[in-house]
């Protein structure tokens, strides 16, 4: 099992959100969020629109996914009382993979979700991501939570912060 911890003090959290540059990026997710909340489902159109903000790469594969499947699944991920199908339901969907399945979480459940991403991932110990299966998924969904209760920061706050740290302070690879 791979050991997270976080890299820097808690306290510090604050700091390093605050030094994430781009938060003006997130306005079209939040606004998804809000919607998929509203209607306990995410539309095709907006799931588009979700993963190309986490990765532009995935979108000829994200486009797919047929309209009553998306629905399907997101709703069943914003319904269920069940951790495991939150996520792996979203997995489902063609172009969707663990961190965009977060992305999903994050924006559009009313509980609290990371995102999961390689920078946050550095920031917390681990320098070579294992693959991602439920057991590492809900380590760190819950590593997250408590750190984002401890330090009284939304997940958002807290998400920010890691993946600034991990840009200004994780060394670049020499070729």
């Amino acid at each position: 099992m791979t050991r997270l911890a976080l890299r820097f003090p808690g306290n510090r959290i604050a700091y390093w959100a605050s030094r994430f540059a781009d938060a003006s990026n997130d306005e079209p997710a939040v606004a998804i969020g809000s919607r998929m909340r509203a209607n306990g489902f995410l539309t095709r159109a907006d799931l588009l629109l979700l993963s190309a903000w986490k990765s532009p790469r995935s979108r000829r594969h994200v486009a797919r996914n047929e309209e009553g499947f998306v629905r399907a699944a997101t709703q069943t991920a914003l319904s269920t009382g069940d951790e495991r199908l939150r996520i792996e339901v979203l997995t489902l969907l063609q172009g969707v993979d663990w961190p965009t399945a977060s992305v999903i979480l994050h924006f559009g459940h009313s509980d609290p979700y990371p995102i999961l991403d390689i920078r946050a991932l550095w920031s917390l110990g681990v320098a070579s991501p294992p693959a991602h299966d439920f057991p590492f998924w809900w380590d760190y969904t819950t590593l997250c939570r408590r750190l984002a209760q401890r330090h009284s920061c939304t997940m958002r706050d807290l998400d920010r912060a890691l993946w600034q740290y991990s840009k200004e302070r994780q060394r670049k690879p020499s070729r």
